[in-house]
């Protein structure tokens, strides 16, 4: 009912009514002692602390630390990128940058573990395609693309695209790197959305092939292949990968000196939470190493362990995993013919100290090895006789016992041992216990080499290391099969595919039977190995297959080298698995993150409740 009272009276007097409270409280004040008055003001603040953690408390009790988009990190390389291209990469900087710019079907699990992995081999999760199918025979592997992919330009990604990328991969004048995972499979397109990949017999480690990164045909097609490793793209590239290329910066010589890269909104997997990462290229790990001590740079990757000891790591996290690599001595014995006597290498394989090389030229990040599987490859390895625990001089005086119950016979006045023998290097129709190492100019390589050789000459074997430029090497020395025994590894990868290193097939040129190693039994499960689909049958193939080798010793397996990553602390969500290469560290860059934000568990994403 309206009273007819007037709307400023009303607020006059509810005015005057505070005032006349707040004088009445004013003056209760004025009452107080000083005393009463600091109680009152201590009593009123730890009220009001108290009610503020109650509701913290509460928050944190309903809540969860999630990541948060946003902030940057900046990686220092050696030596710029000439090739973000998935079909001609070559370098460490290439790599990196391709695995960041561009995608493919899939991705390689980041984390994957043989401990956790299903009874199937798949390592890999869906990407640019939607799905994919493998039939019984596993021949024909079948994959639908997403709706929405598309390339950093806005272009949509279609099987077009997918078909492109293969068939230039498999151009002989490309001369791709990739070319021989593509051999005799046949790729076709029957719709924008569908790709069907024809293999000419199974093949189980199929799969991590088609995480190689899909090139856009609509910028690449009229590219010829004279012009196609000089193409401006190759250094402004453009992918459907997680990052996309914002700015960088060149030297007078053209070389890059940085790479700003941002966030793509459009990636298939999500928005990465990073929003740039920066990279900065120097000439070598001595120079990335002064910058990273000075601030310049956050991060740096493949650090060699020399090089570690001089890193600062204050404010930093080193990670290392083993990866998938096999590093030892191949013995060629059709170029040697003393190393086609057992004893002889049985000799030079337990005269090695494998745990003082990796202690003495890796600083202890690796794993030694007694066969041809890495760790972390096979969930049920089985174990093979090791002889770890033996002493350098222990060894020495083994392998010399070893020599003799042979029939070799020690010369004490020349130094050498000999043995009578029809054929191979003669001295007075005997044989003499002598080769020579080769391997590259790495400095890992050379030092090992080296110790090995000390190991070697210990045990009185003449030894002549030969250390060669990579190229050369590559060229003069392992194309033509031209030494006695070399030093070097291979790259195994988390499907364990030995076939290349270990077939018969594979001794010659292009092959990489290292050891021109021929045997029918391991000939038959290398090749039943390559299609069989179950985990658990795959690897008691290999598990055959290592003792078969263990018992004729074509070769002295080392090592495998552990990959070494040093990060900020402020950096989160890294998860390394079983890298084949250290580009695959970014399998996962989209889930790294530097900041977080307080969600309550109702919008909470279930995994991180």
């Amino acid at each position: 009912m309206d009273l007819g009272i007037p709307e400023d009276f009303t607020e006059k007097l509810t005015r005057e009514r505070s005032l006349l409270h707040f004088s009445k409280l004013e003056k209760l004040l004025r009452s107080f002692s000083p005393a009463e008055r600091l109680l009152l003001y201590i009593l009123s603040a730890t009220l009001a602390l108290s009610a503020l953690a109650l509701l913290s408390g509460v928050n944190n009790a309903v809540s969860v630390l999630q990541p948060a988009r946003g902030g940057s990190y900046t990686e220092g390389i050696v030596e710029p990128p000439r090739f973000i291209n998935p079909a001609i990469a070559l370098s460490q900087s290439d790599e990196d940058l391709t695995q960041l710019v561009y995608s493919g079907l899939t991705r390689a699990l980041p984390d994957f573990a043989v401990s956790d992995s299903p009874e199937t081999i798949d390592s890999v999760i869906p990407d640019l395609a939607e799905s994919y199918t493998i039939s019984p025979d596993g021949t024909t592997y079948t994959f639908t693309l997403r709706k929405n992919a598309a390339f950093h330009d806005g272009t949509p990604l279609t099987s077009a695209d997918v078909l492109f990328t293969i068939q230039t991969i498999q151009r002989p004048e490309i001369r791709s790197p990739r070319r021989a995972d593509w051999e005799g499979v046949t790729v076709s397109a029957p719709d924008p959305r569908t790709v069907i990949f024809q293999l000419q017999r199974a093949y189980a480690p199929f799969l991590e092939n088609t995480t190689v990164g899909i090139l856009p045909k609509h910028l690449w097609s009229s590219v010829s292949a004279e012009e196609f490793p000089f193409n401006p793209l190759n250094t402004h590239p453009v992918g459907s990968g997680p990052y996309k290329v914002s700015e960088f910066q060149t030297d007078s010589t053209g070389a890059a000196t940085s790479y700003a890269l941002a966030s793509f909104d459009k990636f298939t997997l999500g928005v990465p939470y990073l929003n740039k990462i920066n990279f900065l290229f120097y000439p070598n790990e001595d120079a990335l190493i002064k910058a990273f001590n000075a601030g310049k740079v956050m991060s740096l990757a493949s650090v060699t362990p020399t090089g570690l000891s001089s890193i600062n790591q204050d404010g930093s996290i080193v990670m290392h995993i083993p990866l998938p690599r096999v590093f030892g001595v191949f013995f060629n014995q059709g170029h040697a013919p003393v190393l086609a006597d057992a004893s002889v290498r049985a000799a030079l394989s337990v005269a090695i100290d494998k745990n003082s090389i990796v202690n003495s030229v890796l600083n202890g990040y690796g794993v030694a090895l007694s066969g041809p599987i890495p760790p972390g490859v096979l969930k049920n390895l089985q174990p093979l006789k090791s002889d770890a625990q033996l002493t350098a001089p222990d060894r020495a005086l083994k392998a010399r016992d070893i020599l003799s119950k042979g029939g070799w016979t020690f010369d004490a006045k020349s130094g050498v041992w000999k043995k009578s023998a029809k054929g191979g290097s003669a001295s007075g129709g005997k044989q003499v216990l002598s080769l020579s190492l080769a391997t590259s100019d790495s400095p890992e390589l050379s030092a090992t080499a080296n110790k090995i050789a000390e190991f070697w000459q210990a045990a009185g074997v003449v030894v002549n290391v030969k250390i060669y430029p990579l190229s050369e090497l590559n060229t003069n020395i392992i194309r033509p099969r031209s030494y006695d025994a070399i030093f070097f590894g291979e790259v195994v990868g988390r499907s364990l595919d030995l076939f290349a290193f270990w077939h018969s097939s594979q001794r010659n040129d292009p092959g990489l039977n290292l050891a021109m190693y021929a045997n029918s039994k391991t000939d038959t499960l290398l090749a039943n190995a390559r299609v069989e689909t179950s985990r658990s049958d795959r690897e008691d193939i290999y598990n055959s297959f290592s003792a078969i080798i263990a018992k004729d010793q074509p070769a002295v397996f080392l090592y495998s080298p552990e990959f070494i990553y040093i990060i900020p602390k402020t950096l989160n969500g890294i998860r390394l698995g079983a890298l084949t290469a250290p580009s695959e560290r970014f399998q996962n860059v989209y889930e790294w993150y530097t900041n977080t934000e307080h969600v309550w568990n109702l919008f909470a994403r279930e995994d991180q409740i």
